[in-house]
């Protein structure tokens, strides 16, 4: 039996049994077999959409573009991680322009349970398509954020279904200004009770937590607070049903704190800090020498004068910015050997020693005794 502390997490009517949201990590590490396992143990398993479309055509052996691969992708994650209180989500970043709106239509035609989406403000998320059963959530870092959220989604006659505020101890990008990272008012804890205050200003919806949750013990403190629930992503890299490859796991055990850092010359092309394991050989291999990026998945292209999606920071200026596409693809494992990996994590990433079933981590994180 779960810990009485840990209560479960209500969201658009539908009960989680375990209050622990699995982060969608991009690009390729929260595929179906990570989140079908989570959801399995009764909390949710999330897919990140980045990329899905090759990572997906890969595997099956045939193209597809990037509303079949997130119905794929929901529909397996659904069959194989059904029947134990948990639910199924997909992560998608407004960064990725090109593909945003298809993926949210697969995922909505899937029967996702919910949408997870951050990266950027998702102001027009409800206006995509009609969500019907399925819970819309936007990812914010302040409650400035969330207010202008909530007031342009009243616009389009709806309102968020819960809410994910990621701190900056998160992996992956960042939603401050590098100089705000380490500022008192930006812990989490600090910045929990105004965000909750704006919850329920706007229809007293939950809050989930992220960034640097670790320990059962964590998940107790903040749900205390006044959480309804944590996201938590580097716990879940490391495990075996994560399709991180095997160099990308081995790089996170063998992480010490020093190693953890946040990338900014070079950087992402998103224009957002982005934290990283130092040794990661892409960011390694850039800062000794200028790299021509190959660009040539383009899932943070932008559009042109002409209306094209064909500009991305990274194909202009390579001493600033790194191939993020191709990077995490190959830390990923869809590209060994042709391009060099990009390793993302949150910042307690050095405090993993081991990789361990998603069955024993969730037995961990609901305060099961060992």
């Amino acid at each position: 039996m779960k810990s009485a502390a840990l209560k479960p997490l209500v969201i658009k009517g539908k009960k989680i049994s375990v209050p622990i949201i699995q982060g969608g990590m991009g690009v390729g590490v929260s595929l179906y077999p990570l989140a079908a396992a989570v959801a399995r143990e009764g909390g949710v398993g999330v897919v990140s959409s980045a990329v899905l479309d090759r990572l997906v055509s890969k595997r099956s052996g045939k193209k597809v573009n990037s509303y079949e691969a997130a119905y794929e992708e929901v529909s397996l994650s659904k069959e194989a991680g059904a029947g134990a209180g948990g639910g199924v989500g997909i992560n998608i970043m407004i960064a990725l322009v090109r593909d945003y709106d298809a993926s949210v239509r697969g995922s909505l035609d899937a029967g996702v349970d919910f949408i997870i989406s951050g990266a950027g403000l998702p102001l027009g998320l409800p206006a995509i398509q009609p969500p019907k059963d399925t819970a819309l959530i936007p990812i914010v870092s302040s409650a400035r954020a969330l207010d202008i959220i909530c007031k342009k989604w009243e616009k389009l006659g709806y309102r968020p279904d819960a809410v994910v505020l990621e701190g900056p101890l998160a992996g992956g990008h960042l939603g401050f200004k590098f100089d705000e990272i380490e500022s008192e008012s930006n812990k989490l804890e600090n910045l929990l009770p105004p965000v909750k205050d704006m919850a329920k200003k706007h229809g007293d919806f939950p809050v989930i937590v992220a960034g640097g949750i670790y320990l059962y013990e964590d998940i107790v403190r903040f749900m205390q607070m006044g959480a309804d629930g944590v996201q938590m992503g580097t716990r879940f890299l490391a495990t075996e049903e994560s399709s991180a490859s095997e160099a990308y796991k081995q790089a996170v055990v063998l992480a010490k704190e020093e190693d953890i850092m946040v990338a900014s010359r070079p950087g992402s092309p998103c224009g957002l800090p982005f934290r990283i394991i130092k040794q990661s050989p892409m960011f390694a291999s850039t800062l000794k020498q200028l790299r021509t990026p190959k660009c040539d998945k383009g899932a943070v292209l932008l559009k042109d004068k002409d209306g094209k999606f064909s500009v991305c920071p990274a194909k202009e200026d390579n001493e600033n910015y790194f191939c993020i596409c191709n990077g995490l693809l190959s830390s990923g494992d869809y590209n060994p050997g042709e391009e060099e990996p990009l390793y993302t994590v949150g910042t307690n990433a050095s405090r993993v020693d081991r990789i361990v079933s998603v069955k024993t981590l969730m037995d961990e994180l609901v305060g099961k005794k060992k």
